[in-house]
């Protein structure tokens, strides 16, 4: 019995990925991903400032974290 069965969990899901891609997180009203408010708060214990409050949208959060990055030569 050499047959593979069809299994759709092992398929790698088409956005899987997507909130990891950070070309993802620019733009939008939506609320910021899993993955850049995770990213914005490792850049804030870096600069040593507060990590903003929840609710930002992908646009604020994005502004943000480029401001981050510029400010610690990232």
């Amino acid at each position: 019995m050499s047959e593979q069965l069809h299994n759709p969990k092992l398929e790698e899901h088409p956005g899987s990925n997507a909130e990891k891609d950070p070309d993802n997180w620019v733009s939008g009203e939506d609320p910021m991903t899993g993955a850049q408010a995770s990213y914005l708060t490792t850049l804030c214990e870096e600069a040593k400032v507060e990590p903003p409050a929840e609710g930002l949208s992908k646009a604020e959060a994005s502004k943000m974290i480029d401001e981050l990055k510029q400010k610690l030569g990232h």
